[in-house]
């Protein structure tokens, strides 16, 4: 028996030309089996054809299967959606020569298998997510390094050893800096909600008291939950204990715990979790709702304690300072609080500098339009979702040309306008006044927050278009995009 095979091409090994890129078509032409003569028989035809992409060698799929999870990791860590995970592992693995790869990412893994043909057995690597953190440097680094890829400027070994530099390296600031940051936010918020400067700065303490204990409780390996609850005790508590002492008397402790509750909150992948739901990472979006619902919950668990404590206690209760009505003469005031707000929290989450200026841009704005639609009687709700929208059309607008993930300025931005004082209000009536009216108001403030995420996620969608060029508006939209490329391969996604 005599069988006729094809001669296969070898690619070039992309580790050995970091410029270049090899263009083969997604499906190479099928290799078919020739006749075959069985004891001097007609020859007969087999049907059988091998099809499939043709591969680097094997150590460099390896190679670059680990380089695009490890890519992915970050992002997830980071508070990027899975659709954005899904489309930067897919780019990378195009860049490389892989071009027919499947991404499965779930809230703590991440799994890409590509395909190799029908003759061989398809490469499928694992990663589990197993810690997340606020690192804003890192993730602009790595969205350098995917943009790097995709041009074809760095091979995959380089590109490697670039991601180990930075996923190693310690933070571009030093944790006290960090404290601080987070304490200039909650006096931001303070002076937002309609607090003077001695609330403000009251308020920044007892945030940094917060934050130190709750790094401290981190090392201990605490889980977060009750982290939160930790965290809910000490700013009620404090608050509540500087009242009862008498030194303070101007001290409001509504307006000092609500901007403790909202820097607790910025911490919450809120943003990640509707961009999941929108785009139908269900799993994922489950997950992380989860989570956010259980951070939350253990928020309020430690607000609740505190009132409970304070009350078997004998301590006065004071009743519920509203905030300052809106008025046109206080718009420039609370534009200035939300961009110090706003630039804070991208401080603390360590961004680099330009991110830091362009997040206080769209905090600002974000603010001042939350104000003016309040002015206007367009609801809470509304107005958030419209502010929203505001801060991310900017900020993918802008951000990308910066080279800037456009979540620090979508997570940043919208920091002002969470809802930790009606959060507070809730937890308030329900355990203190005894009041029903908790629940309608605690489920506004969910709903506000969820207005808050819908609201970011439709205007980076909407800015696509804007950065593509307002004159190939019938491009096909690729969906809301936070991190990594826009379109990450050349093949249809369904």
């Amino acid at each position: 028996m005599v069988v006729w095979l094809a001669h296969r091409r070898q690619p070039k090994d992309v580790n050995n030309s970091p410029g270049a890129r090899t263009h083969r078509p997604l499906w190479p032409s099928a290799r078919k089996a020739a006749p075959q003569h069985v004891d001097g028989d007609q020859p007969v035809e087999e049907s059988q054809a091998v099809i499939g992409p043709q591969l680097p060698d094997d150590a460099t799929v390896h190679l670059v299967l680990d380089l695009a999870l490890r890519i992915g990791e970050v992002q997830i860590s980071s508070g990027a959606g899975a659709s954005d995970a899904t489309a930067t592992i897919l780019a990378v693995a195009s860049a490389y020569g892989l071009p027919h790869c499947e991404v499965d990412v779930i809230f703590t893994s991440i799994t890409v298998a590509c395909h190799r043909g029908t003759d061989l057995a398809p490469v499928t690597s694992l990663r589990v997510v197993r810690s997340r953190g606020l690192d804003y440097t890192r993730l602009a680094v790595v969205e350098n390094l995917v943009r790097d890829i995709t041009r074809g400027k760095i091979s995959a070994t380089d590109a490697h050893a670039q991601l180990s530099r930075a996923t190693e390296a310690a933070h571009p600031y030093p944790r006290w800096l960090s404290t601080l940051a987070f304490g200039g936010m909650a006096a931001a918020i303070t002076v937002l909600i309609g607090g003077d400067w001695l609330v403000a700065l009251f308020a920044a303490l007892i945030t940094a008291v917060v934050d130190r204990v709750g790094r401290l409780l981190n090392r201990r390996a605490l889980p977060f939950f009750f982290q939160q609850v930790v965290g809910g005790a000490l700013a009620t508590g404090g608050a509540l204990a500087l009242l009862s002492s008498g030194l303070l008397p101007d001290v409001r402790p509504t307006l000092v715990i609500a901007a403790a509750i909202t820097v607790l909150l910025s911490g919450l992948s809120v943003v990640g979790t509707v961009q999941d739901a929108i785009t139908g990472y269900n799993v994922t979006a489950a997950g992380r709702a989860t989570e956010v619902s259980l951070m939350t919950a253990g928020l309020i668990a430690g607000v609740l304690f505190a009132f409970t404590v304070a009350r078997n206690l004998g301590m006065e209760q004071q009743p519920l300072a509203d905030p300052i009505a809106a008025t046109a003469n206080r718009l420039p005031v609370q534009t200035l609080a939300g961009a110090a707000a706003a630039g804070c929290f991208a401080l603390a989450s360590y961004a680099t500098p330009r991110a830091m200026l362009v997040a206080a841009v769209a905090g600002g704005a974000g603010a001042a339009g939350f104000g003016a639609l309040v002015l206007a009687d367009a609801g809470p709700i509304t107005s958030a979702a419209v502010a929203a929208t505001v801060i991310g059309f900017a900020g993918g607008v802008i951000s990308r040309r910066l080279r800037i993930p456009p979540l620090v300025v979508a997570v940043s931005g919208m920091v002002p306008l969470l809802p930790g004082y009606t959060m507070y209000r809730s937890l308030f009536q329900l355990s203190v006044e005894t009041d029903t009216q908790g629940v309608p108001t605690l489920m506004l403030a969910g709903a506000t927050a969820l207005a808050l995420a819908a609201g970011v996620v439709l205007g980076e969608y909407l800015a696509q278009p804007a950065r593509s060029g307002l004159g190939r508006l019938e491009r096909r939209l690729v969906g809301p995009r936070m991190s990594g490329p826009l379109r990450p391969t050349g093949r249809r996604l369904e």
